[in-house]
């Protein structure tokens, strides 16, 4: 099933590009961070943008993948409005009030997020990074749950605060 839904994600994405390179890139690192926490996180970590980003329905993620990544894909999707701040305020309202088998979301959430951090990181983008860091503390607030993936969180914190110049590099 992993490799049915890598190949649905990238069929769904056509052309989109992550910065100058394929949106596999983009997909490909999110899932190899996923890779600890099962097979079925990396399936959500494949379909994770194809609501939001492409002509795929919820609809037809939970006929051909179930309800469960059905319902982390519509979580993680974010919906339409006027900003980004907007659009993220909606999304991490609803990551806050998540629990029990779809807290799955949750650790796609945080290897999503840290995969772009390190994308940012590597390539200097520092206007993207200084959007990151400004949301962080409301995107940990509502996604973070302590003994889930903290790991990811550990390096995401570490990140943020290293490329900020909090953190003493020594």
């Amino acid at each position: 099933m992993l490799d049915e839904a890598r190949s649905f994600a990238l069929a769904a994405h056509g052309s989109q590009r992550y910065g100058d390179l394929p949106y596999s890139f983009h997909l490909d690192e999110v899932v190899a961070l996923l890779g600890p926490y099962g097979s079925q996180a990396q399936i959500i970590g494949y379909l994770h943008d194809v609501v939001e980003d492409t002509a795929v329905t919820d609809i037809e993620i939970r006929d051909r993948f179930g309800p469960l990544v059905a319902e982390c894909v519509s979580l993680l999707t974010d919906l339409s409005g006027a900003s980004r701040a907007e659009r993220k305020a909606e999304t991490y309202a609803r990551l806050a009030t998540v629990s029990g088998a779809a807290e799955l979301a949750l650790v796609v959430k945080a290897a999503d997020r840290l995969a772009n951090v390190r994308s940012c990181a590597l390539d200097d983008r520092r206007g993207l990074m200084t959007v990151y860091r400004n949301e962080h503390a409301s995107f940990r607030r509502s996604a973070y749950r302590e003994g889930l993936c903290d790991a990811l969180w550990l390096e995401l914190d570490v990140l943020l605060a290293v490329t900020s110049g909090t953190v003493d590099h020594a």
